[in-house]
């Protein structure tokens, strides 16, 4: 029989779980560690759909938790797929300005991403930009060279593997649901396990499994499809790494991109519209609970009054080829229908606060014996470790380790 008693149980196996699991066993390597994912192979859900950049640090607020966790954490994520022989490459990416509005949005961005630590930031104007992206269009561009893009996927599972290299006697289950839980039992699909601590990772479920833990909350996670196009293997060449948009600051979305991937295929998207179900990544998936959970949230409506009209054109996009290829050919016009073809979709999870405002910055918080990693967006996977970081030391001396 193996041993069901544990030191520390993390509930979640997605990037930061797995992140924050092997910071602990590192920092204490007698500690027996147990993370639990439901999902019969770890990085299911967002971790292993979303479009595998790894972020600079260019976008977010100056001294928030995202600008600190996102600068470290991107450093230490190439050393460690680096050091074990995970794919990436940090080819840069250029942000393209397509009209005078943008253009001084991009100026700021730059402003934003100097003062979070970013260097050789360049402004380009066409001639420059096109050596670069020969495709694009625009009136001005942002060079960020320390972009890049990596396979989050084996970056997590090489995180199980150093765990269990620090100590056999952890354990990483896959296929094992956490169904409840109290003080000292955790309650899965594969029996019960006695821990004395649990840290919870859930992402689509964060809010779910605080509730269960009697956490007061005053927010909600409400998810958010996102659907991506591919080149195809004759319009591949159109795009030779990452190519973004100015962001809209209204909107908690980088807009529509273009992504080449590890393995050489090019991406186009994500759009983002509400989804009906937390793990729905097909157009018409649905869930009774989860959509009465959103619609009876009153933050869920604010958002959708506040944002009607953005959300009805990414809704349209969402089901029209020929508008989303629109959105595609504000950067690139030469693309033609034909050159995009469906792909795969991931669903993201938003956390709401209940005036209709997105939580913009990652947020964890201890709770009786417990801690909850109640939100994590991007860029939650470029920073994955410097998020496991902060959360051992928040552990240390909440659990008195």
């Amino acid at each position: 029989m193996q041993n069901k008693h544990f030191d520390i149980a993390v509930v979640g196996g997605g990037i930061v779980g797995l992140a924050t699991a092997y910071q602990i066993q590192k920092a204490f390597p007698l500690l027996n560690l147990v993370v639990f994912e439901k999902e019969k192979e770890l990085a299911f859900h967002q971790t292993g759909r979303n479009s595998g950049v790894i972020h600079s640090g260019l976008y977010y607020k100056n001294g928030s938790l995202k600008a600190k966790n996102c600068v470290e954490g991107r450093k230490e994520l190439i050393e460690f797929a680096e050091e074990n022989n995970v794919e990436y490459d940090v080819c840069g990416k250029i942000v393209v300005a397509v009209n005078p509005a943008e253009v001084e949005r991009l100026e700021g961005l730059k402003i934003n991403g100097e003062k979070n630590g970013l260097e050789d930031l360049v402004l380009l104007n066409p001639e420059e930009f096109i050596k670069i992206e020969p495709n694009v269009k625009g009136l001005k561009a942002l060079w960020v060279p320390e972009a890049g893009i990596i396979d989050y996927k084996g970056i997590t599972n090489k995180l199980a593997e150093k765990i269990l290299a620090v100590n056999p006697n952890s354990k990483v289950l896959t296929g094992c649901e956490v169904l409840d839980y109290n003080d000292e039992t955790i309650n899965t699909s594969k029996g019960e396990f006695k821990v004395k601590h649990i840290i919870f990772c859930g992402g689509l479920f964060a809010d779910r499994l605080a509730t269960k833990d009697k956490v007061k909350l005053d927010m909600q996670i409400v998810g958010f499809r996102g659907d991506y196009y591919e080149l195809s293997e004759q319009a591949k060449n159109k795009v030779n790494n990452l190519i973004y948009p100015v962001p809209n600051p209204e909107f908690p979305f980088l807009g529509v991109h273009f992504t080449r991937m590890t393995n050489g295929d090019i991406e186009c998207g994500p759009n983002a519209v509400f989804t009906f179900k937390r793990e729905g990544y097909n157009k018409t998936d649905f869930s009774l609970r989860d959509t009465l959970q959103a619609l009876g949230f009153s933050g869920t409506w604010r958002l959708f009054i506040n944002h009607w009209k953005f959300g009805l054109n990414e809704y349209k996009r969402a089901f029209s080829k020929s508008l989303f290829l629109k959105e595609l050919q504000k950067m690139m016009p030469t693309l033609k229908i034909e050159d995009i073809v469906e792909g795969r979709s991931g669903v993201r999870a938003m956390a709401l606060g209940s005036d209709g405002e997105v939580i913009d910055d990652f947020k964890i918080i201890k709770n009786k014996k417990n801690i909850h990693v109640l939100n994590a967006p991007s860029p939650a996977a470029t920073a994955c470790l410097a998020i496991g970081k902060q959360i051992m030391d928040e552990a240390k001396s909440h659990f008195n380790l």
